[in-house]
């Protein structure tokens, strides 16, 4: 399988990184390496074994240690399993799955029953959203409920307003390699100035060769076949998920909606203060 990154020395430098931000979450965890029919699957497990399961996934050119310090306290209540998403720069296979069909919610089901979890909480941020929501799609069986914040698959936005607001500071900053384009793209969909998202999309975006395929959306006959609670996060200044648009879809399709909430602040990705509500609304569940 010829590799997604395109240079060894990229690879390390991405990967550097990554082992940066596990220090410096300064947590006790372990790591474990899940073989499953779509390639070996790296997770980090922290908190106490003996309390509930919450399987945590990041989003597009994220990682694990990133949705863990995202999610920082739900080791008090539950055991946390942070996934690294296939083909994302990460310690997982680079086996890149398709978003047409249900490989992601067939490959977190396998990664479940080989854990041999039972009713698992799930969290998800943007593209880990539309991964749980196709998990629920395939078998929901083991899921007891799941919460996501401003994710793909419910919506899109508009396309030309992504095109020159997120699409074009990348290409540019992949061309010339000149730090404003990438602040541009940042402050675009970051709510608030990341400085590691920033030392580490500079990597990303140079090193490693990141799917453009565009995201589908959910047909309304799949999201009324799902029975599990949902709560959905949605920004209001979100360019790629609008939150408006996002939950007057979501209440329209999920009959399973248990609580909606809109940030009215918040850009895709969230800040530290919107992150600890969505963290309250998961330990209050």
């Amino acid at each position: 399988m010829k590799s997604l990154y395109k240079s060894a020395s990229g690879k390390k430098e991405i990967l550097n990184l990554y082992d940066q931000k596990l220090r410096a979450l300064d947590i006790v965890y372990t790591d474990q390496i899940i073989d499953t029919d779509f390639g070996k699957t790296n997770i980090i497990v922290t908190g106490d074994a003996t309390k509930p399961p919450i399987l945590v996934i990041h989003g597009s050119n994220g990682c694990a240690p990133i949705a863990l310090e995202t999610y920082s306290n739900l080791y008090k209540d539950f055991q946390v399993f942070a996934l690294d998403v296939l083909a994302q720069p990460n310690r997982s296979t680079e086996t890149r799955l398709s978003m047409k069909d249900n490989s992601y919610g067939i490959w977190i089901n396998e990664i479940i029953n080989k854990l041999g979890l039972k009713d698992v909480v799930m969290a998800g941020f943007s593209f880990g959203g539309l991964i749980i929501l196709k998990t629920l799609i395939h078998n929901e069986k083991n899921i007891k409920e799941v919460f996501l914040a401003a994710p793909a698959f419910i919506v899109n936005g508009n396309p030309l307003v992504l095109l020159f607001k997120v699409f074009v500071p990348m290409k540019f900053y992949i061309k010339t390699k000149k730090r404003k384009y990438l602040e541009n793209f940042l402050r675009t969909l970051f709510t608030e100035p990341d400085s590691f998202a920033l030392n580490y999309l500079a990597k990303v975006f140079l090193y490693f060769k990141m799917d453009f395929t565009p995201v589908p959306v959910i047909k309304e006959a799949e999201a009324k076949s799902i029975q599990t609670p949902i709560t959905i996060i949605a920004a209001k200044k979100d360019i790629m998920f609008p939150g408006i648009k996002m939950l007057k879809r979501a209440h329209k399709i999920f009959p399973s909606l248990k609580a909606s909430v809109l940030l009215e602040n918040s850009k895709h990705v969230q800040n530290s203060t919107d992150n600890k509500k969505i963290e309250q609304l998961i330990l209050q569940k």
